[in-house]
């Protein structure tokens, strides 16, 4: 084949490359507007204002970045040691101490009208949103309509557009304003929308439950969240342990939630190498990186942050991050 004719040949396939993918475009772009077409009239048919969804969905457009951080979450492929070291270093820890004596009174008070110890406030705020300052800028109407769209949890993500219409709707903020994460996780706090409706809080009393700017919802939301999903204010989430032998069943089912005393008949220890208090506490062994890793007997509360985030890591980090918010760093 000559030079000249290989090079013809090329540019040709170039060029059907370039149409196939903006034919690919098109067919997308079209597809998710009369997908976006359809989710309109259905939010007609549950009854929403339609001037509320002629300004909802005036600017909803396709976000492939969405899709694709969906579709390329990564895998786990880090220790808990990095984790932690990443998600709870040294000037997280200073900076979580520092908010924490800054809005002490408040915290102290919400705290006591949730029963939820104000540390874990904190840590769960720094964890999801490093205390308000990175909350994501994507549009959430798009992100979720955008996911609902791709099909693989479409009704998760559709029931959590019309909860965020309805979030409009009520008036705690406006559609410019309407921004999160890729996942249309919103606020200091990261809800989804449905949990927003199922949690947030208005404790400022101004009408609004407002989790992007006014800290006293965000911490009554936190709070009034895993107070509603079960926590003990008289527990704490956990500690790291020793193992004096192997032991094979681990893990957080129910089935292997069982009284401290049965872990030290086990062969668990404190990670010092003493023994295990003797109280009456039901405990979940767990070694998020194996038995090599670090190994924690988790309580009632851990539990209750799985409800939260199912990552072990997270809330790992949570109740380490409390623990050294408790330490005054």
């Amino acid at each position: 084949m000559g030079k000249w004719l290989k090079a013809s040949l090329l540019m040709v396939a170039g060029v059907l490359a370039s149409i196939g993918f903006a034919q690919a475009e098109d067919k997308t772009a079209k597809g998710f507007a009369e997908y976006v077409t359809a989710l309109k009239a259905e939010a007609q048919q549950k009854g929403f204002d339609e001037s509320l969804l002629n300004d909802a969905f005036s600017d909803i457009s396709f976000r492939p970045t969405v899709i694709k951080s969906d579709k390329n979450q990564p895998e786990k492929k880090i220790t808990l040691d990095s984790y932690l070291a990443s998600r709870v270093p040294d000037w997280k820890v200073q900076q979580a101490v520092e908010m924490y004596n800054k809005h002490k009174p408040l915290l102290e008070e919400i705290g006591k009208k949730f029963q939820v110890q104000p540390r874990f406030i904190v840590a769960l705020w720094g964890n999801e949103s490093n205390f308000g300052r990175i909350q994501g800028n994507y549009s959430v109407l798009s992100a979720l309509a955008s996911l609902a769209y791709e099909g693989r949890r479409e009704k998760l993500f559709k029931d959590n557009l019309f909860a965020a219409l309805t979030i409009l709707d009520e008036g705690h903020t406006s559609v410019d304003a309407l921004k999160g994460s890729w996942a249309g996780a919103m606020g200091q706090s990261q809800f989804m929308p449905i949990s927003f409706l199922n949690y947030a809080v208005d404790y400022d009393g101004d009408g609004r439950k407002d989790i992007w700017q006014t800290e006293a919802d965000v911490f009554a939301s936190i709070a009034n969240y895993l107070s509603s999903e079960g926590w003990d204010y008289n527990g704490t989430w956990g500690r790291q342990v020793s193992l004096t032998q192997p032991i094979k069943e681990f893990g957080l089912s129910k089935s292997l939630y069982k009284p401290l005393a049965d872990w030290q008949q086990a062969g668990v220890r404190r990670f010092d190498g003493s023994d295990l208090p003797n109280v009456d506490i039901q405990a979940s062994l767990i070694m998020p990186d194996g038995s090599e890793g670090r190994v924690y007997l988790v309580y009632n509360n851990f539990h209750t942050l799985m409800k939260w985030n199912r990552s072990s890591y997270f809330g790992v980090s949570v109740g380490y991050l409390s623990e050294r918010i408790k330490r005054g760093y």
